[in-house]
């Protein structure tokens, strides 16, 4: 079964989505990032998206849920590695992704989650 990777950095996760998401493997990310959230006791969670041309609605929803699971189990989410193109597609989707802060990199992501759980 196919699976996004998930690396633990301190008590921070990294999720690299390399590949173009479908429903399944959305599902499956969700349910194993949920569970390393809770097992690691991670404090915070970089997405990185970086490798990502293009995203639809779907793929907005799956961030924006996502972001919501860790914020209910209290954890921070960040996305990074935006293109622009990316940016420009989100906005025209009327996409907004409350609660998910983002970060041009992942060690600025790392940088954002710091301040963000410290205070």
């Amino acid at each position: 079964m196919e699976r996004i990777p998930i690396l633990r950095i301190g008590d921070l996760l990294l999720v690299s989505i390399q590949v173009d998401m479908h429903d399944r493997l959305a599902m499956t990310l969700q349910d194993d990032l949920t569970d390393r959230i809770v097992k690691d006791r991670a404090k915070g969670v970089l997405i990185d998206i970086s490798a990502l041309d293009l995203v639809d609605s779907f793929i907005g929803r799956m961030i924006s849920n996502t972001a919501a699971m860790a914020r209910v189990l209290d954890a921070q989410t960040v996305l990074v590695g935006m293109q622009p193109a990316v940016a420009i597609t989100l906005v025209e989707l009327g996409l907004t992704l409350p609660g998910v802060k983002t970060a041009l990199n992942v060690e600025k992501g790392i940088a954002l989650l710091g301040k963000s759980y410290q205070s």
